[in-house]
């Protein structure tokens, strides 16, 4: 197979939720000469970018975006243990997590599969975040963005003081939020610098802030 063939191969396996077969395709790529960042970025990244056009578009939903991340993550055991730290790292940095009060973790995850396929390096904090947390992290990595999800309205001021957080402590960080019971509105009266109205979007916002890190 050319190396066109198989990078195909792993961005089909993305948009067909291929998590079966998902492992052994990584591994004959880089059997194959495939370097793990082509293997990532030029094939499964391309199928994250599909699916994301289909969310979009109102023919893949929420159960396709899990399924489609789930099979991403089978893919990155492989891939990413080969991975030069700077081949990611030079693209961006993303601190994201669930704010204190709250469990959920389903959207988070979906973003997290998402901004990683865009190359970006992901710092998942995981739920129930303080802001405490959320800034001792940031600083740790020197995030560019702090993203922060919730699914419970009750958890908005936990919101401004991840935010307000961030802003005292002259951290360059640029913070995002998003999940269901938000809108541009809240996220605007809560200082936040942007909103995704969903995952894709989320990942999308991501995108845009750090394109300017990207390698060209």
């Amino acid at each position: 197979m050319t190396k066109e063939e198989i990078l195909e191969g792993l961005k089909e396996a993305i948009v067909k939720f291929d998590i079966d077969n998902m492992k052994s395709l990584a591994e004959n790529a880089l059997k194959q000469g495939v370097s793990a960042y082509d293997g990532v970025i030029n094939g499964m990244a391309k199928g994250m970018e599909v699916v994301g056009q289909k969310y979009q578009a109102g023919e893949f939903f929420l159960p396709e975006l899990v399924m489609a991340g789930e099979t991403f993550k089978e893919g990155m055991k492989v891939f990413g243990t080969h991975l030069k730290p700077s081949e990611i790292a030079s693209h961006g940095r993303i601190v994201i997590g669930t704010v204190e009060g709250d469990l959920h973790d389903i959207g988070k995850n979906i973003v997290a599969s998402m901004v990683e396929a865009s190359g970006l390096q992901v710092h998942d904090v995981g739920v129930d975040v303080t802001a405490d947390r959320f800034l001792a992290k940031a600083r740790e990595v020197s995030a560019d963005i702090v993203a922060m999800s919730a699914l419970l309205s009750t958890t908005f001021p936990h919101m401004r003081e991840v935010i307000d957080a961030i802003r005292k402590s002259k951290v360059s960080s640029r913070t995002l939020v998003g999940g269901a019971p938000l809108n541009g509105e809240i996220a605007k009266s809560i200082g936040a610098d942007g909103y995704g109205r969903d995952a894709v979007e989320g990942a999308n916002i991501c995108k845009q802030w750090t394109a300017a890190k990207s390698p060209k």
